[in-house]
């Protein structure tokens, strides 16, 4: 009953308000934490409020943005440049809306630099995702690729268990993004967090920006023909990354009431330490394609064959 009441309500409100209304779609779990802050103040044209679906999954957020149900929603950088890709321009980058914030965490006491990592076994988020291509990337600049003589890599366990596997003893290592090492300190003394990756790929990239990790994409066909709601909708979004900066505790609160997946706790602690900012397509693009890159040169396909057009950046 509360999904046909919901239906309705969005059906309404669309066909009273017609493209006015904005369907947002977005991750569980870290990557949106700002936009709790857009849910609970931000309005449309006639105070039509945002309606939003959340998804534990990239994927079933791109298929709906593919069909219209959703119009702007949160993707991995490497996801959305697929998609473009493959849909010949169907969907176009926002802005950067999450920068790098992966981490080693570590009970052994002798994990201190990079290089300590050497002939070890590390569990790995994100396998052929960001936290993969950026860690390969920083093993092949300190010659450690070849996981017979460097580091072996484990993809086995998924990302939210790999606190609580850290602390059984059953892995010494991992590298996660936040607010997993977040999680993880939190429970244990014993964990720290010696090293940080966004360091090591400014020191090799030689970039001047750390490597983006969740963008904003917007549907083309919705995007062409509503300018100014896009526009607006942005200038919201990133008014509240710098309410969300500000106001980790009340943040953290905003989330658990609208179920993102994580404590008011966790996220209150956890941002300060997460890279939320708002960049702008045009500003962002050197940085996107230095990423696409990595991946593009790991392997090609995961970013569907090519660096994405110029089109692919909204204007």
């Amino acid at each position: 009953m509360k999904k046909i009441t919901l239906v309705l309500t969005l059906l309404s409100v669309f066909f009273c308000y017609g493209q006015e209304a904005v369907k947002l779609g977005i991750l569980t779990g870290p990557s949106c934490v700002p936009a709790a802050y857009v849910l609970e103040n931000y309005k449309v044209k006639d105070d039509v409020p945002v309606s939003y679906e959340k998804y534990s999954d990239p994927q079933a957020l791109v298929a709906k943005i593919l069909t219209g149900e959703i119009n702007i929603g949160f993707l991995p950088v490497n996801v959305a440049a697929k998609v473009y890709n493959s849909t010949e321009g169907k969907i176009q980058l926002l802005a950067v809306v999450g920068r790098g914030n992966l981490k080693v965490i570590t009970v052994d006491n002798t994990v201190n630099k990079f290089t300590d990592l050497k002939g070890r076994s590390i569990a790995i988020a994100g396998q052929g995702a960001t936290p993969e291509y950026v860690m390969r990337y920083l093993l092949k600049e300190y010659g450690y690729a070849d996981s017979k003589k460097g580091v072996n890599l484990d993809f086995s366990i998924p990302t939210n268990h790999i606190p609580a596997q850290l602390l059984s003893g059953k892995i010494t290592t991992a590298v996660v993004p936040e607010p997993f090492a977040t999680i993880a300190k939190m429970k244990s003394e014993k964990v720290r967090t010696p090293i940080d990756l966004q360091d090591e790929y400014l020191y090799f990239s030689g970039a001047s920006d750390i490597y983006p990790l969740t963008v904003l994409v917007v549907s083309e066909k919705y995007a062409s023909q509503n300018k100014e709601l896009i526009n607006d909708f942005q200038n919201a979004y990133a008014d509240a990354v710098d309410w969300t900066i500000n106001h980790p505790g009340k943040a953290g609160i905003l989330c658990e009431k609208y179920n993102f997946g994580l404590a008011s706790e966790v996220i209150a602690k956890a941002i300060p330490v997460s890279n939320y900012c708002y960049v702008s397509a045009a500003d962002s693009k050197k940085s996107v394609e230095d990423l696409l890159q990595l991946f593009y040169k790991s392997n090609s396909t995961s970013i569907g064959g090519k660096l994405p057009d110029d089109n692919f950046y909204y204007k």
